[in-house]
């Protein structure tokens, strides 16, 4: 069984070990350049930088989401210059509690790569541990990972709308309860949520270190959530389909299995006007 979760030790270990990758992710939605920023400044040891908006994400159609997801064979030649061949362990990490981080792990997961995981309790437990750091940029390494996107994997919005009133399926929606509830919106035009979709923030899924909850309390959580709905029939999203794939490690986390991703999200949901749209706490 593939590892989900890497300790910062078992991860120090492995430094120098050229069968595992390490990729930092660290982003901001209102500050794209403060990755790049916080790399330049200090990285673990090794780690190559991938982009949220311009390596994980593809372009931009202004009703497509505002993360839509990239080209595979673009993503796939911008991972081999990173080294990642089909027996290659690949740790990803940030500095929010793996919640862009878990956008590589699922993309990964989804092309066909399965040894991928992300480093529990990420860079802010590195550095509170006074672990190696450096600012180097390692050299581009030849990699040999071949993309074979897995069907069924993900649903668009045609598709939501249908399941949405399923009363055998269940959407849900990781974005903050504010957020979700129409409360408070500050980053799309829109506030709601789709009629249907239940909420589960995705920093429910950590404890209050940054680390993730043990599997068994994280079971107990998702099956009240999922109320007897099979995980493979439950839809995943947030605002822009990245937060949304922290909810879809958990329940793997939690040994529940796979589910699927929207990954146009609220973002690509609500750049249609003709769209039902629902606020409030409840799903409708």
């Amino acid at each position: 069984m593939e590892k989900l979760l890497v300790t910062t030790e078992e991860l120090a270990q492995h430094l120098d070990d050229p069968a595992w990758v390490v990729f930092d992710t660290r982003h901001e939605l209102t500050d794209p350049e403060a990755g790049p920023r916080a790399y330049a400044e200090g990285h673990i040891p090794g780690a190559y930088f991938l982009h949220t908006d311009r390596d994980l994400s593809g372009p931009k159609t202004g009703t497509n989401g505002r993360h839509p997801l990239p080209d595979a064979a673009a993503f796939a030649a911008r991972i081999n210059r990173c080294g990642v061949g089909p027996g290659t362990q690949v740790v990803a990490y940030d500095a929010q509690g793996g919640s862009f981080a878990v956008r590589l792990w699922w993309m990964l997961r989804w092309l066909g790569h399965g040894k991928v995981a992300l480093l529990d309790g990420g860079w802010p437990l590195w550095v509170r541990e006074k672990r190696p750091v450096a600012r180097e940029v390692p050299p581009d390494r030849p990699g040999t990972f071949v993309p074979k996107p897995r069907l069924g994997a993900t649903v668009d919005a045609p598709f939501v709308d249908r399941m949405r009133e399923d009363a055998g399926a269940k959407l849900v929606d990781a974005r903050a309860a504010a957020r979700y509830a129409g409360a408070q919106e500050t980053i799309d035009p829109v506030a709601g949520h789709i009629p249907g979709a239940v909420n589960r923030f995705w920093q429910s899924n950590l404890e209050a270190d940054g680390r993730f909850k043990e599997a068994a309390k994280l079971r107990d959580e998702w099956r009240a959530i999922l109320e007897g709905t099979p995980p493979e029939r439950s839809v995943h999203m947030c605002g822009s389909g990245v937060t949304a794939c922290h909810n879809l490690f958990a329940l793997e986390l939690a040994g529940l299995g796979e589910a699927r991703l929207y990954p146009g999200s609220w973002s690509e949901w609500c750049a249609d006007r003709s769209r039902a749209v629902a606020t409030g706490p409840d799903p409708r």
